[in-house]
């Protein structure tokens, strides 16, 4: 499908209403190879999901491309773990209930976060303890040239909410399939206490069971893009030294942490925001969500430009109070 001057709200969650020039999806590897070799797609271009990790700040002036490969195989099914092949279109939720409902290990923590499975390789989705990495074996992609190319994991460069594919040298590759490593075997992840906090109304510990909780948690903090344009976490958790949260410490007994070395421990963001006062706050249409300090969102209308602009602000109450600096998770275009 080739679309002319294509509305894209409803290809970013947080509901921005601007056009790109040019719309393209293609539903398999040949579709995509096509294009490339009719010369469809040509600078600039952007390839997305479903456009959850995305603010848009105006028209995109080029070549959107959204993929449609849907296809799951299963490559190997062993005694302790399964291996399998998904297509980058495949929404991730889904995905996590597919190996849910089939006694699968090792994604339900990452259930209700937004987008596609080719975003999750991209961004490194995590949540609740688990990050995608950890179960990702290989990466498929074609560039823009039509050359198909397939990384181990090791070569993904994977570290907190960053890949290889996030460079921007890395632009013109596309991801197509992602091959998963799952387990047969039974063990959850729960050394998060909202976790097992909202599986006390469970009789039993089941994969089902966990999901459930998880999609509590999410659901109590963080609202539905089809009701409040929202992004998701806003911002990334900084990692600061530890001498560095000593001194906010002494100040702030309750100031959450989680050790990353020696040296290094990360602060969650949210509580930053929170302490500065922006929880619930608003700058025009554009809002700190009242439940949750890490989310911004459309509360109708707002622009682009909007939310950057409390963004801006937010940053710099973070930096004046705490001498922290704080970024952006979404993807500015």
């Amino acid at each position: 499908m080739i679309q002319s001057n294509f509305s894209l709200i409803h290809y970013n969650t947080f509901g921005i209403n601007v056009n790109a020039h040019k719309f393209v999806e293609y539903s398999s590897e040949d579709e995509l190879y096509n294009l490339i070799l009719n010369g469809e797609i040509k600078e600039p271009y952007l390839h997305i999901g479903e456009g959850s990790n995305i603010l848009f700040t105006k028209d995109y002036a080029g070549t959107i491309l959204h993929s449609r490969i849907g296809h799951i195989e299963l490559l190997k099914d062993e005694v302790e773990d399964v291996y399998l092949k998904v297509g980058a279109g495949i929404n991730w939720d889904h995905f996590v209930a597919y190996c849910v409902n089939r006694n699968w290990y090792g994604i339900e923590n990452l259930s209700l976060i937004p987008g596609e499975v080719g975003a999750s390789a991209v961004q490194n989705i995590g949540a609740y303890g688990v990050e995608v990495k950890d179960v990702i074996v290989s990466v498929d992609t074609m560039n823009i040239y039509g050359e198909r190319k397939n990384y181990l994991n090791s070569e993904c460069g994977y570290s907190y909410r960053n890949s290889i594919f996030k460079k921007p040298e890395m632009k013109n590759v596309f991801v197509t399939y992602v091959t998963f490593k799952l387990s047969k075997i039974r063990k959850f992840n729960l050394e998060y206490s909202a976790i097992r906090d909202n599986l006390d109304g469970f009789d039993e510990l089941t994969l089902s069971t966990v999901r459930s909780a998880i999609i509590n948690i999410r659901e109590q903090k963080l609202p539905n893009p089809k009701e409040l344009g929202n992004a998701g976490s806003f911002f990334m958790n900084p990692i600061i030294s530890m001498a560095h949260y000593r001194e906010i410490s002494a100040m702030y007994a309750d100031v959450p942490s989680y050790k990353i070395s020696e040296d290094q421990i990360k602060i969650p963001a949210a509580w930053l925001i929170d302490k500065c006062g922006w929880k619930g706050k608003s700058m025009g249409a554009a809002a700190v969500y009242d439940k949750q300090a890490l989310v911004l969102v459309n509360k109708g209308g707002a622009t682009g430009a909007d939310i950057m602009a409390l963004s801006a602000a937010i940053q710099a109450s973070v930096f004046d109070k705490f001498k922290i600096k704080i970024h952006p998770e979404v993807n500015i275009i």
